[in-house]
């Protein structure tokens, strides 16, 4: 198992919008995130831990103008707790190792598929092409994925 965490040269590393994302708990503008509409396969990990959180397979379009997920790749990794900021109750998540706000978790996804819909921001994730998995050392999570060649 690797070992996640959260470091100042990975933080160092971050856009300002990636930090202001992870770090401050905010929220990229719906409709601009860099994965809202990648369809490749692979998986999504913290930009700043490098934590499996999202396999493609599991992902969906929702409409909702981030990236949404019916569930983690690795249910450990993601950390859920109340969130009552901006007027609002809703269940945000973050990652358990880098600390990373990612976004919010709600009921109104996919009833066949759980009827969970993980909305996140793209500045809180890295993609892991399929056919760099096990090179970057996600091999483990090769079954997770679908592949799309």
């Amino acid at each position: 198992m690797a070992d996640y965490a959260k470091s100042d040269k990975a933080l160092a590393g971050l856009t300002p919008e990636q930090f202001r994302v992870t770090q401050e708990s905010g929220t990229e503008r719906p409709g601009t995130g860099e994965y809202l509409n990648n369809k490749a396969s692979g998986i999504y990990v913290d930009v700043v831990s490098g934590e499996p959180l999202f396999a493609s397979s599991d992902k969906y379009d929702s409409g909702c103008g981030w990236p949404s997920f019916t569930k983690p790749i690795e249910p450990l990794n993601v950390l859920e707790s109340l969130d009552t900021s901006h007027g609002m109750t809703r269940t945000e998540v973050r990652s358990a190792h880098g600390d990373s706000h990612l976004g919010h978790v709600f009921t109104d996804g996919p009833p066949d598929r759980g009827g969970l819909r993980y909305c996140i921001n793209s500045a809180s994730l890295r993609f892991v092409p399929r056919a760099e998995m096990e090179a970057q050392g996600y091999g483990a999570y090769l079954d997770q994925v679908e592949d799309l060649l």
